[in-house]
């Protein structure tokens, strides 16, 4: 296996494990061990490029966070030994990428619709603190569509978070709320998401990812890139910090076949026209060819 394809391989499960599964991140440049919160494959989003099947059911309902912290504890072992990379699924990594770069929240819904974030992101925090103490720092991400900062729970594990080199991955993919309404197909507003991503910002710097494709075989026109850009400099006119920009498109076919990913020159043109409108930093990613 490539280390491209590797990209593509964002297999949900390692052996047996039912909550912790190792990838290859693109956008981590090295090792990811993702956990999965949502097993039970519910999402308070419905979002057309999406690659979980939720029309069959998954054998496992709930988190057990005991056996969740047990193949923690073991993945974090295979990886900080460098066993994994004796595994046929990751014997190809290439050798700058043999390093664990986070630990991150995320798998087949939303993580922070999971009632006790706060307590699992307390105790994976300090199973990586025993594990890492005195190796280079190992970030906790959280990658999200931030519907759920409003929560004290959720406000309490984003503090966590902060003390234990956290970063927030929080998802905008529009600028307007009718784009928004298309992508995202869920009741939650487009204001409410734009209210939390301003709200979290306030205390700590996010990273803003952006996934934009073809929809039926149209791209997001300029004047949706430019609300987007202006929903992004009203953030941080209002006392909000962004870290970084990550526009990316679809890597792995979707379930919903009308989307498509954009070319390579399209994600490049977004890429520019958000540096040129809001200076911040801005990182591109591709998608599969077709």
């Amino acid at each position: 296996m490539s280390s491209n394809s590797l990209h593509t391989a964002h297999q949900r499960s390692f052996e047996k494990n039912r909550f912790v599964y190792p990838v290859l991140s693109r956008r981590s440049a090295g090792m990811s061990l993702g956990v999965n919160l949502n097993p039970d494959k519910v999402c308070n989003f419905d979002c057309i490029y999406c690659q979980v099947d939720r029309t069959s059911t998954s054998e496992t309902r709930f988190v057990e966070m005991d056996r969740l912290l047990d193949e923690l504890d073991s993945m974090l072992d295979l990886i900080l030994s460098g066993h994994i990379y004796e595994t046929p699924a990751f014997q190809s990594v290439p050798r700058h990428l043999r390093r664990l770069n986070d630990i991150a929240f995320s798998g087949d819904g939303e993580p922070t619709t999971f009632r006790n974030f706060d307590e699992i992101v307390l105790k994976c925090a300090q199973m990586k603190q025993q594990h890492t103490a005195g190796t280079d720092p190992v970030k906790l991400v959280l990658i999200t569509n931030a519907s759920m900062f409003h929560r004290k729970h959720i406000q309490l594990g984003l503090d966590v978070m902060d003390q234990h080199q956290g970063e927030i991955w929080a998802k905008l993919d529009a600028g307007t709320a009718d784009y928004y309404d298309l992508i995202e197909r869920t009741s939650i507003s487009f204001q409410q998401v734009l209210d939390n991503i301003l709200l979290a910002a306030r205390k700590r710097p996010l990273v803003i990812q952006s996934l934009f494709m073809k929809v039926h075989g149209n791209a997001p026109g300029h004047d949706e890139i430019e609300a987007y850009c202006r929903q992004l400099n009203h953030i941080t006119e209002q006392g909000g910090a962004i870290s970084r920009v990550q526009i990316y498109t679809i890597a792995r076919r979707p379930a919903e076949s009308f989307v498509t990913p954009l070319a390579d020159e399209s994600v490049d043109g977004i890429v520019n026209q958000v540096i040129r409108e809001t200076g911040l930093m801005t990182e591109g990613y591709y998608g599969y060819e077709i």
